[in-house]
């Protein structure tokens, strides 16, 4: 039986999406409570690596059951009831077919970039959005958005590490919208480089602060070299927010 999971978490305390050996990861948690609870090794495969800190609202999952077979209410129960008291929810889980694979099936993936714009200290938002003190011009940052729609090479705003075979992506769609204090970068595509979204809200950052022009982010971007993107933005507002197949 394969089965195709909801997860939201908050990835504060985890070392990132993909098992690793310097620390707890969402998939070796979710890995581990699935074992209990069908007592099978069990690998589970993601549609997006989300990076230390970086927070999910919808991400998707699958994984394979040789031994047993449950109604899938009684799965997303029993996952979270192991899961406690991680930062980790299930919030479906559905029967799909064998052939169903979360990561190369997917269409679009969407992101959600939140910043808020205030010099008063974070409390209840801290580790949850970029605190950004310096007056930003959505406006400014809005401009930048046809520049990045559409298929370009993004070697600037690519990680070093990135394991992609090409820096070349189609971003389907940018949003940019602010509600008082907050401002929230949405960015569709069906698939991401490495610190893609990050880099890009970074230089974004910079055109909205006035430390960049719209021309220097275009120049930017033309480059396709990595040593010319804007400031990393932290991992912290980061949250990968819905899955489409």
């Amino acid at each position: 039986m394969r089965y195709k999971i909801i997860i939201e978490y908050d990835g504060t305390p985890f070392v990132g999406w993909q098992k690793q050996e310097n620390g707890r990861s969402i998939q070796e948690s979710i890995e581990s409570a699935i074992k209990k609870i069908f007592e099978e090794e069990v690998a589970i495969f993601g549609a997006g690596r989300t990076d230390a800190g970086v927070h999910a609202i919808g991400q998707t999952a699958h994984f394979d059951i040789k031994k047993k077979s449950f109604d899938t209410y009684v799965i997303k129960n029993a996952l979270n009831d192991h899961l406690r008291p991680l930062p980790i929810s299930i919030l479906d889980v559905e029967e799909v077919d064998e052939n169903f694979h979360a990561r190369f099936d997917a269409i679009q993936r969407k992101y959600l970039y939140r910043i808020i714009n205030r010099k008063s200290p974070l409390t209840i938002e801290k580790g949850r959005a970029w605190q950004v003190h310096k007056s930003l011009s959505v406006v400014s940052m809005k401009k930048c958005i046809p520049l990045i729609e559409g298929k370009h090479d993004f070697t600037t705003f690519r990680s070093a590490h990135c394991q992609s075979e090409s820096p070349i992506k189609t971003i389907d769609e940018v949003k940019i919208t602010q509600s008082d204090e907050n401002i929230y970068f949405g960015i569709s595509a069906k698939s991401f480089l490495h610190h893609q979204v990050r880099s890009l809200v970074g230089s974004l950052k910079m055109v909205g602060d006035g430390s960049w022009s719209i021309h220097d982010f275009d120049n930017a971007l033309k480059s396709k070299n990595r040593s010319k993107c804007g400031a990393l933005a932290p991992s912290e507002g980061l949250y990968f927010m819905e899955v489409k197949y």
